[in-house]
């Protein structure tokens, strides 16, 4: 765990001990849930090195994380007049919201969870973190469109990150990004002249989409959660 110097505030104290988001922290402190040496919190309180912190109710016992099925043409969120999100379609009775985007056109995995500290550990262009998808193209496939995938083009003026490919048949690739560009799968596909006819996210870290049909789901927990949190050091 990263050393940091006493005093610190109390919503950055339990962020720090990995316990909720600083936003979580201040929403259990206004409800009088923290308590600081035995006295319930303020906001804005500050914890001295060797203050004894208490949460009557542990956030994480709340926890929800859930592997989603998105189809195509199903909005992530935000979704605009005509259109459908994931919200409309899931059928399941708690708030979890979406980590990261899929685009309408693609499909796939995408993790829902009401933990807000996964969305900055799983994100963070500075942390890295494995998501594989596989990707159906017209015009067909060779070692030299791979290798070139591989290698990275440049988008918005930077040049892509290294991943891994793999050819899956004559028109299909899978390929494993680290970094989550703007459409960059098919951007990529794009630059070397290929049109991407189907994509969908078969895996996030250690999580996979398997055998869910389109718009199910299914509760990550277990040896399995265990693992994913610990790929976040959120454990």
């Amino acid at each position: 765990m990263e050393k940091i110097d006493f005093p610190m505030r109390i919503n950055k104290y339990l962020a720090w001990q990995k316990i909720c988001s600083r936003r979580e922290a201040d929403r259990l402190i206004d409800g009088g849930q923290v308590l600081i040496d035995g006295k319930k919190a303020c906001l804005g309180d500050q914890v001295q090195e060797g203050s004894k912190v208490e949460i009557k109710k542990d956030p994480r016992q709340d926890y929800i994380y859930l592997a989603f099925n998105k189809p195509k043409n199903v909005i992530t969120h935000s979704a605009g007049e005509g259109e459908r999100e994931i919200s409309d379609i899931l059928n399941f009775p708690q708030k979890v919201f979406p980590i990261g985007r899929l685009d309408k056109d693609s499909r796939g995995l995408i993790i829902l969870t009401n933990d807000g500290r996964v969305t900055e550990k799983l994100l963070s262009s500075e942390n890295v973190h494995e998501k594989e998808y596989r990707i159906q193209v017209e015009g067909g496939i060779d070692g030299n469109f791979l290798r070139k995938m591989e290698r990275g083009v440049v988008l918005d003026g930077k040049k892509t990150l290294p991943c891994q490919t793999k050819k899956r048949g004559e028109e299909v690739f899978s390929i494993i990004l680290t970094e989550g560009k703007n459409r960059q799968i098919r951007r990529m596909c794009g630059f070397f002249g290929r049109a991407v006819k189907d994509l969908q996210r078969v895996r996030i870290e250690n999580i996979k989409l398997g055998n869910l049909r389109p718009g199910q789901w299914r509760k990550i927990k277990g040896a399995e959660l265990v693992e994913f949190l610990k790929r976040l050091e959120l454990n």
